[in-house]
């Protein structure tokens, strides 16, 4: 069992949880990702690592309610306990130098942006973060990145102007190509949608460029297949043999329609729990 040492609710969709887990505290890499499980009966969720502390033995994730086992999540309480954490899975960034890295976060995505442009600082990169939202309540980790990570540039992004600049992650991207910035590698993690757009962006000018395919992952142990992807006319699984890849060989049209799937099967699952729960779904 592992006991939630902490819990915020950041905003009306997302939730920062602080879980007791010091195996995996002392060997998760950015990039990497965990699997809990809440009780017996309970579906396995795999979510992102945020950050962590080796000596207090814990780990912290951000995680937004979209269907039932996420919802329910956010039911628990500092001092409740998840049955399983089970980590790390998943293949680790590879930190080095590289030069000027852009790393770009859509809404939950972001946090998984805060480790990975940490350690690329530390390995002595000049890094610059541009994260984007739907609007100002939903923004999320600003001071950490900014003050935290220690990046060199932060830019916000809201689709409505309501704080930041008001546009898309893309945009910012266009422009810092078209100052005549030197950009060596380019890191986008979130919706399947912008990591296209970001990759149908740098690939004329040769910009090596990684995303992270965590949304489409179910089980997480590479045994479901339904996390396949093309790769570079390959078949991979985003959970065993990412979640990093190439943003230039992934075929996003095929992902896209994977993603929705389990969509039907979802809604219902969270209509049963919301009427056994009395519509309990804050």
């Amino acid at each position: 069992m592992h006991k939630i040492t902490e819990k915020e609710r950041m905003n009306e969709e997302m939730t920062r949880i602080e879980v007791e887990a010091p195996l995996v505290a002392k060997k998760i890499k950015p990039g990497q990702f965990i699997v809990i499980r809440m009780h017996e009966k309970g579906e396995r969720i795999p979510l992102t690592l945020y950050k962590k502390d080796e000596e207090e033995g814990t780990i912290q994730m951000i995680f937004q309610k979209v269907g039932k086992s996420t919802h329910e999540l956010d039911t628990y309480e500092e001092g409740d306990e998840i049955l399983d954490v089970v980590g790390p899975m998943g293949t680790a960034a590879e930190i080095k130098d590289y030069g000027t890295v852009v790393c770009i976060g859509g809404g939950v995505g972001t946090p998984e942006v805060f480790p990975l442009a940490k350690a690329l600082k530390e390995a002595g990169n000049e890094v610059i973060v541009v994260s984007g939202f739907r609007t100002k309540d939903l923004v999320i980790c600003e001071p950490e990145i900014e003050q935290d990570a220690c990046v060199d540039e932060l830019h916000i992004t809201t689709d409505d102007g309501s704080y930041g600049r008001e546009g898309f992650t893309s945009h910012v991207l266009e422009e810092l190509i078209e100052s005549d910035k030197e950009i060596d590698l380019v890191h986008a993690v979130g919706p399947p949608i912008m990591m296209k757009v970001i990759a149908d962006i740098t690939e004329p000018h040769d910009i090596p460029t990684r995303v992270s395919l965590n949304s489409i992952m179910l089980d997480a142990t590479g045994m479901c297949g339904s996390c396949r992807v093309e790769v570079g006319g390959d078949m991979k699984l985003a959970c065993v043999d990412g979640p990093e890849f190439d943003a230039h060989e992934v075929n996003f049209e095929e992902l896209m329609q994977r993603i929705t799937m389990f969509e039907e099967k979802e809604e219902e699952a969270l209509e049963r729990w919301k009427e056994e729960h009395g519509g309990c779904c804050q």
